[in-house]
């Protein structure tokens, strides 16, 4: 091996893994660099490496600091792909062993704490920067920037972002199915959400997200409700948009989807809290009737849809249930320590992809702006779908990205420090160059 091979490190073999594991690999030979990716699947990771020279299979625990520091220590650049929670302790080291680090996660406060260290050191720590949150940013960042480049005054900025199923893979009540950490979609929405509305603030509840929600059309894909995204003003002033009356950052799902996981919430199924006994239900429908009780005495799944769903909806909410199997008498696992793990094991059961169908991601920019004092409307969006179960479009648009960043910052073609998100110009337009290469690319519309 010579000095000029240069070594990638991931942690994480997931569903959103896939594409990138396979654009680093194939461009290793141009590149001059070899991949070793880490997970405690090693036949998952082996399978996605498919035995081609220049990528590497590890399997350990990540708690193990002696053989995780180890392996950063002998890496150029690391990308993470585990659970937000789990970054930190790859961080450490990274700043440690003076390593770049891309993320796809949000930035989280524990992280922040190594900035000055980061930026002492010469690091590029690049966070957020798969789809949402990453291909967003840095679609939103340019599109902004070609508006104000004109004189125009930014007045309403919305941005949509879905992983949703492709029309023609849509074949169950829930016009859904699971395309990345099922943990994610149960967990959405319970932090609430802050954003600006005509000129106010608003905050929502965990309990409201899910609630009357409005709907955009998208041209040959159909209608899609959405639902506020976290705290969307922490972002209006890092998009230079903090004088807008209107700021919202959402995500897309089709209506018949947020009816049903409203009552999901209402019905206390995405509790975290622990079950008190090791395996304290006989069954499923055992769990889901035990569970509303807690809310509503003398429940069960029949009373919950009749007395608790809206008259309009119970019809269709009866189909959603049953087709989750929330009445079903089967056995939860074992593994099942709280209602969230209930929920994501039925998830990740009954709406599941097949071999051949695909997924789509949708994401849509809606912006007002005045010039000229004239007022003016824009929209531009991104439509990409996946080619089967494996290769999907949630994949392509999180991995991509990843892998592009980590080929331009060992190019040295980003020469930023720091502790970044994807919203300057240094990073978003060699970035959203390549990717349209890869046909990921907004339109206007």
């Amino acid at each position: 091996m010579t000095s000029e091979i240069k070594q990638i490190l991931l942690f994480g073999a997931g569903k959103s893994a896939t594409v990138l594991i396979g654009y680093l690999l194939d461009q290793s030979d141009r590149c001059k660099w070899k991949l070793t990716v880490v997970d405690a699947d090693l036949l998952l990771v082996q399978s996605k490496i498919k035995g081609h020279p220049n990528g590497s299979a590890l399997s350990f625990n990540i708690s193990e600091a002696e053989e995780r520091r180890h392996t950063i220590s002998q890496a150029d650049i690391v990308i993470s792909m585990l659970p937000p929670a789990l970054h930190y302790l790859v961080a450490q080291d990274c700043v440690a062993y003076s390593k770049h680090l891309l993320t796809a996660s949000y930035l989280d406060e524990s992280i922040k704490k190594l900035e000055a260290e980061i930026s002492r050191k010469g690091l590029l720590f690049l966070c957020e920067m798969g789809l949402d949150p990453g291909i967003d940013h840095m679609s939103a960042m340019q599109l902004i920037q070609g508006i104000k480049s004109q004189g125009a005054v930014i007045r309403s900025f919305k941005s949509h972002c879905g992983g949703l199923i492709a029309p023609e893979s849509d074949d169950n009540p829930w016009h859904y199915k699971i395309t990345w950490n099922p943990a994610n979609v149960v967990n959405a929405g319970k932090t609430g959400a802050v954003y600006k509305y005509g000129g106010k603030t608003i905050e929502k509840s965990y309990k409201e997200i899910f609630k009357n929600n409005p709907t955009v059309k998208i041209n040959g894909a159909g209608s899609y409700a959405y639902y506020p995204n976290r705290d969307s003003l922490s972002y209006a002033t890092l998009y230079g948009l903090e004088t807008a009356d209107t700021f919202m950052r959402t995500t897309l799902r089709h209506p018949h989807f947020c009816k049903a996981w409203q009552y999901i919430v209402e019905a206390g199924l995405t509790d975290t809290a622990p079950f008190k006994e090791a395996v304290p239900y006989s069954d499923t429908a055992d769990w889901f009737n035990q569970t509303i009780q807690q809310r509503y005495p003398l429940a069960s799944f029949d009373r919950y849809i009749d007395t608790v769903v809206a008259e309009a909806d119970r019809a269709l909410i009866r189909k959603q249930f049953t087709y989750l199997g929330l009445n079903n008498r089967h056995p939860l696992p074992p593994q099942a320590r709280s209602s969230a793990d209930a929920l994501r094991y039925l998830l990740e059961t009954h709406l599941k992809m097949a071999r051949d169908d695909r997924d789509m991601i949708i994401m849509l920019h809606e912006v007002d702006y005045e010039k000229n004092n004239r007022l003016y409307s824009t929209k531009s969006c991104m439509i990409v779908k996946g080619d089967n179960a494996l290769n999907t479009a949630m994949a392509k648009t999180v991995g991509l990205p990843l892998g592009i960043a980590a080929e331009l910052i060992l190019e040295k073609k980003i020469n930023i420090a720091g502790l970044k998100i994807p919203v300057t110009r240094e990073i978003y337009e060699p970035v959203l160059i390549k990717l349209k290469e890869k046909k990921i690319k907004f339109e206007d519309l």
